[in-house]
């Protein structure tokens, strides 16, 4: 078998003919290829069949291919011009490169797959690039997808929510389908016109199939769907609700942990006058219960039916030794245990709930009663028609990871390209994989 046809086989290009192979100066492979006859002289864009209109400005081109074994191989062609009816004068469409690009379609799609499946570091010493190609990789195979298919089709219940990306308060709103778990669309942004751009992407018809919405609460959320689905249900997640109750939680345990320290250093001052810069606070039972209590977080969060033996001590040690501590616990239990009940029983516990945290004298839960007063109609429509934004938690954590992959650059788009790519019910494949 021929050396080009054998290498034909081998590289798998389609539409392609290979006319000659060979090693540059450098002792990289060099595969000379053109596209079938049939193919030849067609849009870069549209792929319409198009008159010639010169020879191409810059000549024979490359595309960087997947690696030949060890070596780095290019592909190399001339690339004519066309004049499509639609699109003007533009490069001819080559079937083994994507429009504007320097690497083949196999090239992107390995590193796409790479992207989404390990670090920037591996996949910029892997596949010999930049980490800024990575960038606009993963922009031209989103585009390729967004291409053929609607992200926003057949939405009917969604859930929008914020996410942090990168420090000095930059955020992503996010919307995720509830009933396939996908990222459908994401922007940089924390405000109604941001959400707004939403349903302007998803037009009226479609606003209009929106049956259930679950957020946290932000009003910026509700005013846009109150405007573009005033028929939808809206709902705040029992998700966002705990979750606030665990903040709650943590401010009255700080609290806690820095009375304990205060009382410690306290007692060692009257025990032996003011202490050296370089002193430790000898009163074993202050500064064990300033201890006790700076670790008794994960005791504090989890749930009682996941605690450990040691973390079930710590709990009855915080019963016996910060009753304030203890109610607080049992406050955020309360709340959790209540999105738990059937919908008949629930507005009975919430307003159970909310009569004993405005009684309980504790400023952090005394304010979240106030919170969970304001929505509570909403709470309990969440909880009726079975709301929850716990995908669109789960999609948020997904994101975190991927701003790290995302690190470097400068701004949010190649961060939402990962996302879409990872997230979006598309995910990318290795080469000649099924």
């Amino acid at each position: 078998m021929r050396a080009d046809s054998l290498l034909r086989e081998v590289l798998g290009y389609p539409k392609t003919v290979v006319e000659d192979v060979w090693f540059d100066r450098s002792g990289q492979v060099v595969v000379s290829v053109r596209p079938v006859a049939r193919e030849q002289r067609r849009c870069g864009l549209c792929g319409r069949r198009s008159p010639g209109y010169d020879r191409g400005r810059a000549g024979r081109r490359r595309w960087r291919g997947l690696d030949l074994s060890a070596a780095v191989m290019w592909l190399e062609a001339g690339v004519v011009r066309v004049n499509c009816r639609l699109h003007g004068v533009v490069a001819a469409r080559v079937p083994w490169a994507r429009h504007g690009a320097r690497h083949t379609r196999e090239f992107d799609d390995q590193v796409a797959w790479l992207a989404v499946k390990t670090s920037k570091s591996a996949v910029c010493e892997l596949m010999r690039i930049q980490w800024r190609t990575v960038g606009a990789i993963i922009a031209r195979v989103v585009a390729d997808i967004d291409a053929v298919t609607d992200r926003l089709e057949g939405l009917r219940r969604i859930g929008i929510d914020e996410i942090s990306y990168r420090r000095g308060q930059l955020f992503l709103v996010v919307v995720v389908d509830h009933d396939s778990g996908r990222l459908v669309w994401a922007a940089p942004g924390r405000s109604e016109a941001t959400v707004q751009a939403f349903f302007d992407a998803l037009g009226p018809d479609r606003c209009a199939k929106i049956t259930h919405v679950s957020a946290d609460g932000a009003s910026y959320i509700a005013n846009a769907v109150t405007k573009n689905c005033p028929d939808a249900v809206q709902g705040v997640d029992p998700f966002h609700v705990v979750k606030w109750a665990n903040r709650a939680l943590t401010e009255v345990r700080a609290q806690a942990w820095r009375e304990a320290r205060a009382a410690a250093a306290t007692e060692h001052k009257q025990a032996h006058g003011r202490p050296r810069k370089d002193a430790t606070a000898p009163d074993r039972s202050a500064s064990d219960r300033a201890r006790q209590l700076k670790n008794s977080r994960s005791a504090l969060w989890k749930n009682p039916e996941n605690l450990t033996t040691k973390q079930k001590a710590k709990l009855e040690w915080i019963q016996l030794n910060d009753p304030k501590l203890y109610l607080a616990w049992q406050l955020k239990e309360g709340l959790r245990l209540t999105f738990k009940l059937p919908a008949t029983q629930a507005e009975a516990a919430l307003d159970h709930w909310i009569n004993t945290a405005r009684d309980c004298q504790i400023p952090a839960f005394v304010k979240l009663q106030r919170s969970i007063t304001t929505y509570k109609n909403a709470i309990l429509t969440a909880i009726s028609h079975s709301l929850s934004n716990g995908r669109t938690e789960s999609v948020n954590t997904k994101i975190r990871l991927y701003t790290r992959i995302a690190f470097g650059y400068h701004g949010p788009e190649p961060l939402i390209a990962i996302a879409m790519l990872a997230l979006g019910g598309h995910p990318p494949t290795l080469p000649s994989r099924t």
